[in-house]
């Protein structure tokens, strides 16, 4: 039987030698569109699809493969009846197709990619012929992956043909191929009618998930815990940024550095954020981030030890010199971008301290959590909605002094795990109380991190206060105005609580729980 050989790609990787390859063991070979050019140009002899099947490409390159004269001699079964038909119908038969897609992923990841150049992306003769040959893997061999070319080599070299075991390997890695290709794009339109307004915040019936493994991870979050890093993208880095040195990030790590990434991000002025088993120990803003490191360290400088830091603007030499001053042990530093002198002296003094840059890479429009027999899925939270509503609800307002110190103490608390209670001054958290079961004992760790620094610094918390006692804990640590959300039935006893203490309290009216 003739040894006919159809040849569809987009990734040119390695195709000119596997094709001279083939022609040495007397394979025939047929190509389309830029294929067929390529190994034209490389003076190759190769039947274009269009000659085979005396038919042109038409829609602009859109129709090349989809014709009988491709798909018969795909999908004939090496059976006398199918073997008669094709030779009834002039149909040759075709044992090996080697295709990969049009880059969807890749074009789509790209800013500023229109809907008609994305639609333009969407193979349909690619996926088409993949399908059709691994449907028929007990005759014809699927190639999608270059890296599978030297395999089939070998086994054409010594045999004349693939084995049925590779035959099917191959056929599962093209429809392994195939869905990945279609979940990425029934993502990127799921992620399209997610942007359009809506009257209610409907979340998807379905949700589809395209991910890759593209770091395996020594464990998880103990050493008895197998783990990997699955992104979008195959070239996707650890949080969609790049690690400059260091170890690679572990589970606990990557963790860790996002929570410190979305926190300081949250900040407009220069901001480091310090963060220890996913929350916050340390927040400061400052002019510069040589400024801001210190304050966020004296918020907790026994907790900062061993924990991971987050700028929110590049790291130069200045931030350099206050972190080797402090003597700080720090497992890994994520940040827009790193001086070259600030890489060079990290790279001589700690070059274990892994250094992740983070450009500007968007949240995903959901949050997955996964629970025994299902996924949560929710919307981020991105703060306090437009609608938003801040009152003042005790007799006293607070000064222009606690106004600049509850803003942030409210944007810092919104980042701790519930229940979160933040005391902080103008530009920087003196003592956090989070992950507590009791609200009031949150008040009260808050309250021993901080000590004398509780004195005139205000207080936030993430939920309201059931009961009056987390407002008087705060008053006795010296803390002078509250930030909350309000809404519990026994409002009015904490409101009064305040006024007998002489505090200003400000009411949300949104709440901020980070489980």
């Amino acid at each position: 039987m003739k040894k006919q050989a159809l040849l569809s790609v987009y990734d040119k990787t390695g195709l000119i030698p596997f094709a001279q390859s083939l022609i040495k063991l007397g394979w025939t070979l047929i190509a389309s569109g830029g294929t067929a050019r390529t190994l034209q140009e490389a003076q190759l002899p190769v039947t274009p699809v269009s000659d085979l099947t005396q038919t042109p490409e038409i829609l602009g390159g859109r129709v090349k493969t989809l014709h009988p004269a491709i798909h018969g001699g795909i999908l004939a079964r090496d059976t006398p009846a199918d073997m008669a038909e094709l030779t009834q119908h002039g149909i040759t038969p075709i044992t090996l197709v080697v295709c990969n897609l049009y880059p969807f992923q890749d074009t789509v990841s790209r800013a500023g990619i229109s809907l008609n150049e994305a639609v333009e992306q969407i193979d349909i003769g690619g996926v088409t012929l993949l399908r059709a040959a691994a449907k028929n893997f007990a005759r014809v061999t699927v190639i999608c992956d270059p890296a599978d070319y030297d395999r089939v080599l070998s086994e054409l070299q010594a045999n004349g043909k693939t084995s049925e075991t590779t035959r099917l390997r191959l056929a599962v890695k093209a429809f392994q191929h195939t869905r990945d290709y279609d979940n990425a794009i029934t993502a990127y339109f799921q992620r399209l009618l997610a942007e359009e307004p809506t009257e209610t915040a409907v979340l998807p019936p379905r949700l589809t998930l395209h991910l890759i493994q593209t770091q395996p991870l020594r464990y998880g979050e103990n050493p008895h815990q197998a783990a990997a890093l699955y992104t979008t993208s195959a070239d996707t880095g650890p949080l969609g940024g790049t690690l400059l040195q260091g170890k690679p990030l572990s589970y606990n790590n990557l963790l860790d550095l996002d929570a410190a990434w979305r926190t300081a991000t949250a900040f407009d002025n220069p901001t480091v954020v310090i963060v220890k088993h996913l929350s916050p120990c340390g927040i400061a803003s400052a002019q510069i981030l040589a400024d801001a490191f210190p304050a966020a360290l004296a918020s907790d400088p026994v907790s900062a030890f061993g924990g991971v830091i987050a700028c929110n603007r590049t790291v130069g030499m200045p931030f350099v010199q206050a972190l080797d001053h402090a003597r700080l042990f720090v497992e890994a530093i994520v940040a827009p971008g790193f001086a070259s002198e600030v890489r060079h002296w990290f790279a001589q003094h700690k070059r274990n301290c892994r250094l992740l840059a983070l450009g500007d890479t968007e949240y995903t429009h959901l949050e997955l959590r996964a629970i025994r027999g299902g996924v949560l899925a929710q919307q981020p939270d991105t703060g306090d909605p437009a609608s938003a509503n801040w009152r003042v609800v005790t007799d006293r307002e607070p000064t222009e002094k606690e106004w600049e110190a509850l803003r942030f103490a409210w944007l810092a608390v919104q980042h701790v795990k519930s229940n979160a209670i933040v005391f902080a001054t103008r530009q920087a958290t003196v003592g956090i109380g989070g992950g507590l079961p009791s609200r009031v004992d949150a008040v009260k760790l808050a309250a021993a991190k901080a000590r004398d620094r509780a004195q005139g610094a205000v207080m936030a918390s993430d939920a309201f206060f059931p009961f009056p006692d987390g407002v008087e804990e705060a008053a006795r640590a010296g803390i002078t105005a509250v930030i909350q959300p309000g809404g519990s039935i026994r409002d009015q006893d904490v409101i009064n609580s305040a006024n007998r203490l002489g505090l200003a309290m400000v009411f949300t009216g949104v709440r901020h729980f980070r489980h």
